[in-house]
């Protein structure tokens, strides 16, 4: 098992969790839809933080595929998965099916979108610092952190999540909301398109 694999059977496991908790809130819902009021602000909410933590899968091989076994990033990567649980957790509410209260998920929303958006605005930024830090030690992450379009994005990400954290007005909040969810979508389109040109994948030879 190399260093990558043992620190990812880790940390994979702990963002797991989170896409378990979004998934599950989700469909524990939907077993009660019958006293649910949905609206669209915490569906649209926990598919940012779904593809959110997607991406922090991803940032995952490109940040720590080459790392060494170390406690400190292990702890690293606690944190950064366990303040993106916190996010997922309470994205949806806990419902009891023995309940017998109506509830409203865009009133959940106001409630606690302060909490869900300033964990994943931190998230982002430790993952940032570590970038960060790396880039001042190794040329190889100077290259990678030296691209105007990661730190344009992040700046875009958290200006964003800011603003849909702690904005006063309900309707910036929903806007920053839509224009999350978008700038997400055009990243994944920009990846879309990359899968594309590079000519896919092919399927494994006969031997394989």
């Amino acid at each position: 098992m190399s260093a990558f694999e043992f620190f990812f059977s880790f940390y994979g496991l702990l963002l797991g969790l989170s896409v378990a908790a979004v998934v599950g809130g989700f469909a524990n819902v939907l077993h009660e839809r019958h006293r649910i009021r949905f609206g669209w602000l915490t569906p649209l909410l926990a598919l940012f933080i779904a593809v959110d933590i997607a991406t922090f899968w991803a940032q995952a091989w490109i940040i720590f595929r080459a790392a060494p076994f170390n406690l400190a990033l292990l702890v690293v990567g606690l944190v950064i998965a366990g303040v993106f649980y916190i996010a997922a957790s309470i994205t949806f509410p806990r419902v009891s099916p023995d309940g017998e209260e109506r509830l409203d998920l865009d009133d959940h929303f106001w409630a606690h979108r302060r909490m869900v958006f300033a964990c994943v605005m931190i998230a982002n930024l430790i993952v940032a610092i570590v970038l960060s830090l790396l880039a001042m030690a190794d040329d190889g992450f100077a290259q990678v952190a030296s691209r105007p379009r990661l730190w344009v994005g992040l700046f875009v990400f958290v200006a964003f999540t800011a603003t849909a954290a702690f904005a006063p007005s309900r309707r910036v909040t929903a806007s920053a909301l839509l224009l999350l969810v978008a700038f997400h979508g055009w990243n994944l389109w920009r990846a879309v398109e990359t899968l594309v040109v590079a000519g896919g994948w092919s399927p494994p030879g006969p031997g394989a």
